[in-house]
Order: structure tokens, then sequence, then C-alpha cells
């Protein structure tokens, strides 16, 4: 074991060279992104690319990774995501309370003992009997490491057991979500904080899409905020590498319905950054308006939902060369003519001139996201305000927005009817993934818009979980192989604690409390 034994509770990095080893804190590995990192060094260093690589990481053998704290699922399928990391010790985490709820994912707010900080716990659940499944969740920690920016939430650690099919992510802690925010009728933004947020985020997709990395999952929920007003995009699990190069089609079957770009809906299966400029729109656009601006029920609702409101393309020829799959089945009867100017007719004009790019039905027409931050809506007054000057809010998520729907909606005289800002992704069985031309029944595809799956497990009646186990969030989507692993059977029961064993809060009079 050697080092290994001293360094239980460190997340570093191993640069092993014969028998010996050291750790180098993570901060010190350079990222070579676009304009992060050693960028000036970029062509010095392109021949020594995996020289560099093997001296940074190490390469750890199963047997090194195992002794290091890996389960062995994990770095006999997993190795290169892990290389060179240190998995961090559970009893180290203070784990407290939940604080957002996935599909595939469960959030806690937690305290490191050590240092006294919160952080975030993600518990992510897969199937550690079946590779792909562990393949796909190695992909999001990739990514995750691959990106260094300000505005993407930054993965700090790994948590693991031997005992348990759960791994808990280990991210900074967040205050808030824009959902969250905009679910509070008491906090409207003004046209300078929505500048501010909307530059971060452009900033931090921008960063993204300049490594490659499309994240397919862009929606308010997903935009976390903290009380210095630093907004960073979070939750890469659906998150992949570029593929409009790629001969390796993707899935269509990826983004939340309301924020999900109508070629997606027409089933296109090569695409690129662009996906991720039109849900931007369409958060964009919820910022002024305070709901979503796109809310269909099912899948040929939204998109006659995104024609009524953005038009059809005048020429002929794009329905033509766009070959999408379903393209003969969805393309409208007759042309519509865009509402989005009569929609938006309250917002800043150079506002509504950004959103109507980022909403363009013609993908190319989008632009990137470096060509929206150089628009004119941010070189306009009033200009951004500084992130330290927006207000200070009680902690606010998409959870706590749920749980408010809830308690109004079990008041005598309370609405019976269930709002959500966020539908859940809708999700294709096995047999239905194998026959991508099938049309799909309005039960089938449609996004619960009363939000009972998704969040938090809710609801009541067989009716209800029988509706949810059909259009259960599609939040871990997959191409080619991974598709399989949606299907997977479940993994054998674990202990009642889940593998994990969390640190204790102590009582005031001597005694202890397990969290």
């Amino acid at each position: 074991m050697g080092f290994l034994g001293d360094c239980k509770n460190v997340m570093g990095c191993i640069t092993s060279k014969g028998k010996d080893a050291v750790i180098e804190p993570l901060s010190q590995i350079k990222q070579d992104g676009n304009g992060n990192g050693n960028g000036n060094e970029k062509e010095k260093k392109k021949n020594d690319d995996a020289e560099s690589l093997s001296l940074k990481y190490g390469r750890l053998s199963q047997a090194e990774g195992v002794a290091a704290g890996w389960p062995s699922w994990l770095t006999d399928v997993a190795g290169e995501a892990i290389h060179g990391w240190l998995p961090l010790k559970s009893n180290t985490f203070q784990r407290l309370e939940k604080i957002g709820q996935g599909t595939y994912s469960s959030v806690y707010r937690a305290r490191n003992t050590v240092t006294g900080t919160t952080v975030a716990l993600k518990k992510v659940r897969f199937d550690n009997l079946q590779p792909d499944s562990v393949k796909f969740m190695a992909r999001e920690i990739t990514i995750l490491r691959r990106l260094d920016h300000p505005n993407v939430v930054k993965l700090e650690g790994i948590i693991t057991s031997r005992l348990s099919r759960n791994v808990y992510f280990v991210f900074e802690y967040m205050e808030h979500d824009l959902a969250g925010l905009l679910s509070c009728p008491d906090i409207k933004f003004s046209d300078s904080q929505i500048k501010c947020y909307m530059r971060q985020l452009l900033n931090g997709i921008e960063h993204c899409h300049s490594l490659g990395v499309l994240h397919r999952d862009i929606k308010t929920a997903n935009i976390l905020v903290n009380n210095e007003g630093i907004l960073k995009i979070a939750d890469f699990g659906l998150a992949n590498l570029d593929g409009s190069r790629s001969k390796q089609p993707l899935t269509s079957r990826v983004v939340t319905l309301w924020y999900r770009p109508p070629e997606l809906l027409l089933g296109c299966t090569r695409y690129g950054m662009y996906v991720d400029l039109w849900s931007i729109g369409c958060v964009f656009a919820e910022l002024f308006l305070g709901q979503p601006i796109l809310k269909g029920r099912t899948e040929v609702e939204q998109l006659h939902k995104i024609f009524k409101l953005c038009g059809t393309p005048c020429d002929d020829g794009y329905w033509d060369k766009s070959k999408f799959p379903l393209v003969t089945m969805f393309r409208p009867h007759h042309a519509y003519e865009s509402t989005l100017r009569e929609r938006c007719k309250d917002l800043p004009e150079t506002a509504v001139d950004l959103i109507d790019t980022l909403l363009s039905i013609e993908p190319c027409k989008r632009g990137t996201a470096k060509s929206a931050l150089q628009s004119k809506y941010f070189n306009t007054k009033p200009y951004a305000c500084d992130p330290a000057s927006l207000p200070k809010y009680p902690p606010n998520k998409e959870i706590d927005a749920k749980v408010r729907d809830e308690a109004r909606r079990k008041k005598p005289g309370g609405s019976s009817v269930r709002f959500t800002r966020n539908p859940t992704l809708s999700r294709e069985t096995c047999q239905e993934q194998a026959a991508l031309h099938k049309v799909a029944t309005p039960t089938e595809v449609k996004a619960d818009g009363h939000g009972a799956c998704k969040n938090n497990g809710g609801g009541s009646g067989g009716s209800r979980k029988a509706s949810c186990n059909k259009v259960s969030g599609f939040s871990r989507a997959t191409e080619g192989s991974e598709r399989g692993d949606i299907c997977a059977p479940p993994a054998q029961a674990t202990a009642s604690n889940g593998g994990f064993v969390w640190a204790t809060r102590r009582r005031k009079h001597g005694g202890s409390q397990a969290e």
C-alpha cells in the first residue's frame, strides 16, 4: 500500500515513475482549452501529448487502482476516466438534506468534516454489473474532468464503495438554480440582471463547445447560482462529444422536452453545438417571461408549438435537404408565420433579436455562443450588472419549488392542478429504441406536465404510478450499445446504508447522531 495508506482522504493526481509515486494537486494540472491553462504552449507541446499525459496522470493498473481504493468493477471498465485520481472517503463527509432529485441521481447538501466546507454530493445510480452502464458514467466523469471554467460546475472528487452500486460525485455547493428562483413570485429579474446571467451562461457553454462538449440538457433546473451571483452550468449526465463530424450517430432522445430543438424532435441523429443554443434561447425567453416559452405535453404538440411560435422555413429546399427521419411524417401541411415578436412585444428589442436568432428553426442560423456574446443585446444599455451586486436570496432550488407547489395543492381551496416548470424527458423502452420510425402514441411520449415523476418521485394512486413508469425522465439517454443499459435489470440488493459510512453529527449533550 505504501503511500496510499497516508492519502486516504486526499483527492489528487498520482504521478508514477517506476515504483515511486507522489501526489500532485489537481489544481496544478493545466487544461489545454481555448483561453485556459497553457494555451500559449499548445503548439510547443503538441508532439509530446502522449508522453505528457502519461507523466501527468500516470497509468494505474487494475491492482494499483484497487489498492488506491477504487472498486474493481470501476477500474475494469472506467480506468481511463479515473486514472490519476484517488477516491474520497464517505466518513469525511456529513450528509445532510436532499436538495435535488432526478431519475438516475439524487443530490444532497453535505459538509466536509475536515475542511468544514459545504459541498454537494450527487448520488449516481447505475448497474455495476453492466459494463456499458459503467462506461456511460465514466463518460460523464471524463467530460467533467476536461472542463475548467468559472461558469461550469467543477468536479472536486468521487466517493465510491466496494459494497454499493452507487457513486457520489463531489461538487462545490451552489445555493440556487434558476428554476427555483423563477418559481418565486416575489423574484423578478431586471434587464441588467438577466444580461449578467446570460453572459455567464454563454461564457460557460462557449467553453464547453470549444472543447467539443455538447451538454444536451440545458434548462433552468441545470443552471446553478450561488450567493455571490456566479452562475454555473451543471448536470452533464447527458453530455457527449460533438458528433456532427462523427460517423457514429447520436441519439435524438435528449434534452428535456420544453427545451428540445425541432431537429431532435424530427429524429436527427447527426447534430452539433446548435442543439444547446436552442435550449439557451428557451432559457433566455424564460428569464424575461417567468415561465417556459414552449410548454408542449407531447413531442408532437411540442413540435406544433415550435412551428406556431417560430414559423416554418420559407425555403421548401430545407425540408428536402434536412433528411430528418421523421420529417415526412411531421412536416406542417401549411407554412406558419413567426409570432415570436408578438409574443415578446414587451421585451427589449435587442433581446428579441437575440432570442429570434437562437430559436431559428434552421440550426445553421443560430450562430454560436461567441456570436451571441457579441450581439447588440450585450452592447446596449442597461449593461450587465456585476454578479456581486445581484440580490442574495434564501436557498432556492427546483425541489423547493415542488415542495411549495405540493403544500399549496394540499391547502383547503388550493388548486388541484400541479405546475412544474420542467417536464420530464420522454423515455423509450428497449423495443421502441429498435424502431426509430415508429409513431409514438401520446401516452408513450407524454411529458408529465404536473411534474409528478421526475424530481420528487411523488404522486399517488396506481394510475399515477403507471404513468410515471411510461414517461419517467430520460436523463441517462445513451448512444449505440449504451442504450442497452436503460433496460438492464437491477443489481443485487446492497446493505441498508448503501455501502457508505458517513460522518456523524455530535449532539450537544455528548451523544452522536447519524445522518
